[in-house]
């Protein structure tokens, strides 16, 4: 195997400091757990991370609503900040990378954490973003053994860090090792005899094609140990020189734009198209996914959240009632709320989730709400688990009698256009106005102060499968005398990824022949016989002379066409 120090067989690795053979004394760890409790919603400090420090991991115990974020002590945000939630991804800050996860919300009940190899070069802030019960918030990095010791708790923030530091220990994975039993005798080793010469790792070789399909080798040389002077390869041990592996080239992952956020605000979903892409003649070409195997393929999912969602809040008692007997009407206050206690537009609240809203806005209508059995603030249960005392989901209400109030109404969705891949479907939509006596359709310009509800949308009811996919036709190489067109025919899948899928008797043709139609001269209409037997110029091959030329210039100018063509064809 091949060292850290990139000779062949000389057993070093990187320590959990860094160093190439060393023994972990050059380092410690610094880490801690951060379990306070918090109160009020908003950015809480966690711990500050010193500048050169490495191997940073800070990672929620369990899944949560809460939010890691991080800033550079300079203010600049590098993930979450500014209440806006970044996608997981990687992250420059500090002079280092960070990699940012939020595990699957639905499948998984890790929490969200982020790490960095390092080293920082200057100091960060980790913060969190609290919207509920804190569980715990691990953290850890390692530094250099000269370095103070941390310092959590700055800049008046309240929170309390548990933090310690610990011996790292390679054997026991950063933990002290484990004790041998005393009837136990430690194996002795035998002593390593050092190779004078050792293979190393020189670089590689070519791509055995220029574009396409083509493979490289890694080159091996033997060198001295000491000075790392290429010698002769016979010196070196035959046997332990690495076998030659193929390494695909000229291949690489081609990445498109993630797309829109599924959702305004909370938890969403984004897309992005990744496609195995080739050079091959001056340009770039889809190919099998195959081809890219050996290199690490891009995510095409994540999550997303612009910002976190507003909600609704009941902001005083019901109002009495506004008559003493008979039907009569109540309200209260109900408004949308920001995350940060602002009051905004009902707009960006779930209107589904309103309080007190009926569903019709005069006459008799429902009231209804969401009713869910839960267990904590993570996880939810079946609702026959809070046993049979269910409140109720929904009421009868009325806004009062109706005064010839309009709206939209629509009917069921048509049926799919297309039995596999996009279609569309239709619906009906008419304007009605409601009275006391029911009923009737009225214009559309009637409604015309609504929003109109879709007439037409698109559907998918399955796969199609791969197919032939092709571009338009490329200009025709001639204008005159048979030239050809070209066009890019591929197989992809309804993933619009290459696919090997398709049956090769109905591959549509890559080429075609065009523009069969003989060449003719362009004369102008200047360009006349001003003669009768301008033939016998022609003939006689006089049309060499300016005179001729212009006497006979019709003639003379097909002759030149028609010789300047057989030329070509020679």
């Amino acid at each position: 195997s091949l060292g850290c120090d990139d000779y062949m067989g000389s057993g070093k690795v990187v320590d959990k400091c860094g160093v190439c053979g060393g023994d972990n004394s050059a380092c410690r760890l610094v880490s801690g757990l951060y379990q306070h409790s918090l109160s009020k919603i908003g950015y809480h400090k966690i711990v500050e991370i010193p500048e050169g420090a490495t191997k940073i991991n800070v990672t929620e115990a369990v899944k949560s609503k809460n939010y890691l974020a991080l800033r550079s002590r300079a203010g600049r945000s590098i993930i979450n900040g500014n209440w806006a939630i970044d996608r997981p991804g990687r992250y420059e800050g500090a002079g280092t990378m960070f990699t940012y996860r939020r595990p699957n919300e639905i499948t998984s009940t890790a929490g969200e954490s982020f790490l960095a190899d390092g080293p920082t070069n200057e100091i960060l802030d980790v913060f969190m973003i609290y919207q509920q019960p804190n569980p715990g918030v691990h953290y850890e990095y390692i530094l250099p053994s000269e370095n103070p010791n941390p310092i959590t708790g700055q800049g008046g923030y309240d929170h309390h860090g548990n933090t310690h530091q610990e011996g790292y220990d390679p054997a026991g994975g950063g933990w002290p090792p484990s004790g041998i039993p005393d009837n136990q005798v430690p194996a002795v080793q035998p002593p390593r005899r050092q190779r004078e010469y050792n293979w190393k790792q020189a670089g590689t070789t070519e791509c055995s094609a220029s574009c396409g399909k083509g493979f490289m080798h890694a080159i091996f040389q033997c060198v001295h140990r000491q000075n790392h002077e290429e010698v002769s390869d016979g010196l070196c041990d035959s046997s332990t020189r690495p076998s030659q592996q193929e390494e695909p080239c000229n291949t690489h992952w081609d990445i498109g734009e993630w797309s829109e956020c599924s959702k305004t605000c909370g938890l969403g979903m984004q897309h992005r198209q990744v496609l195995c892409r080739q050079v091959y003649a001056n340009r770039t070409l889809n190919v099998h996914t195959g081809r890219c195997r050996h290199l690490e393929r891009p995510e095409t999912a994540s999550t997303c959240q612009l910002k976190i969602c507003s909600e609704w809040q009941v902001r005083s008692e019901w109002t009495p009632c506004s008559v003493p007997c008979g039907l009569g009407q109540r309200s209260r206050d109900v408004r949308c709320v920001s995350n940060i206690g602002d009051f905004v537009e009902d707009q960006e609240c779930n209107m589904n989730l309103q309080p007190s809203a009926c569903s019709a806005e005069c006459g008799m209508g429902v009231q209804s709400r969401g009713v869910l059995c839960m267990t904590n603030h993570l996880s939810s249960l079946p609702l026959e688990g809070c046993g049979h005392e269910r409140p109720a989901d929904s009421q009868v209400c009325n806004n009062g009698p109706c005064e010839n109030s309009i709206e939209w109404f629509t009917g069921p969705w048509s049926q799919c256009s297309a039995e596999c891949g996009s279609g569309s479907q239709q619906r009906a939509v008419v304007c009605l106005m409601k009275a006391e006596e029911g009923f009737s359709v009225v214009p559309l310009y009637e409604c015309s102060s609504l929003d109109r509800p879709l007439g037409q949308q698109s559907c998918h009811l399955k796969a199609c499968g791969a197919k032939w996919y092709h571009t338009d036709w490329s200009a025709c190489s001639k204008t005159c005398e048979e030239g050809f067109r070209l066009r890019e025919v591929r197989c992809l899948a309804d993933d619009m990824l290459s696919s090997e899928g398709c049956e090769d008797q109905d591959r549509p043709p890559e080429r075609e022949p065009c523009n069969p139609q003989p060449c003719t001269p362009h004369i102008d209409d200047k360009c006349r016989d001003q003669y009768f037997n301008c033939n016998v110029v022609v003939q006689a091959r006089l049309c060499v002379y300016d005179y001729y030329k212009t006497s006979c210039c019709a003639s003379c100018s097909r002759v030149a066409h028609r010789q300047a063509v057989q030329r070509g064809r020679r």
